[in-house]
């Protein structure tokens, strides 16, 4: 498989600790979103949003981090990213949501370029007022009902690791990139760290990618 990403997007990031849990053997194509490289012919062409992530697989081009998870999971062998339960199902797809609809749309690069160039905000206004804002509101749910549920086990849901878990890691490497205070989240982090000791994670971060 072919992955278009950027080290930092934190969408591409959870389809490469996608791919990595689930053993499957991927190539990186570098997008550099600072760099503009999204709005480029050659990558608009492929993803006409102009957006990463986007995966390549063999004659099938997916988008969206998050319909591209569940394909993962509904055409590649184990482990699975959903419990089979529909309850349960419906839990950790929500929590995944509150990162994912809530949390992410607001803080991605396009939004925080357009609150500094067109609105006017300076860099205290987009990265403490706006961006930091944004984390606490959805971590503060998320806390709550992940500390507050037996479902919730080594991971955030049971003792392996799925969708939750694929989409908390990268948020919490924003929220440390912008300086959030984490002591808030003793549930979140405990659940980060041990995520971070599995090599599908750790192998995923932005350090660790070829750009």
């Amino acid at each position: 498989m072919k992955l278009y990403g950027f080290s930092r997007s934190s969408a591409a990031f959870r389809v490469r600790i996608a791919l990595n849990l689930k053993g499957i053997a991927w190539e990186h194509i570098n997008i550099s979103l600072p760099d503009g490289d999204q709005f480029e012919t050659d990558y608009t062409s492929v993803n006409p949003q102009g957006r990463v992530p986007t995966l390549i697989d063999g004659d099938h081009k997916l988008i969206q981090s998050m319909a591209i998870l569940e394909y993962l999971d509904e055409t590649q062998p184990g482990p699975a990213f959903l419990p089979s339960d529909p309850v349960a199902r419906a839990r950790v797809r929500g929590l995944a949501d509150i990162i994912a609809c809530d949390i992410h749309p607001l803080n991605n690069l396009a939004i925080l370029k357009f609150l500094a160039n067109e609105m006017g905000a300076d860099k205290d206004a987009v990265n403490v007022t706006w961006y930091q804002h944004w984390i606490y509101e959805g971590f503060n749910a998320l806390e709550a009902l992940l500390a507050n549920d037996t479902a919730t086990g080594t991971f955030a849901h049971g003792d392996t690791p799925g969708l939750v878990d694929i989409c908390i890691v990268p948020q919490v490497f924003n929220a440390q990139r912008y300086e959030c205070d984490m002591t808030r989240y003793p549930t979140i982090t405990r659940i980060f760290d041990a995520c971070m000791k599995l090599e599908a994670f750790d192998s995923a971060q932005p350090s660790k990618q070829p750009d």
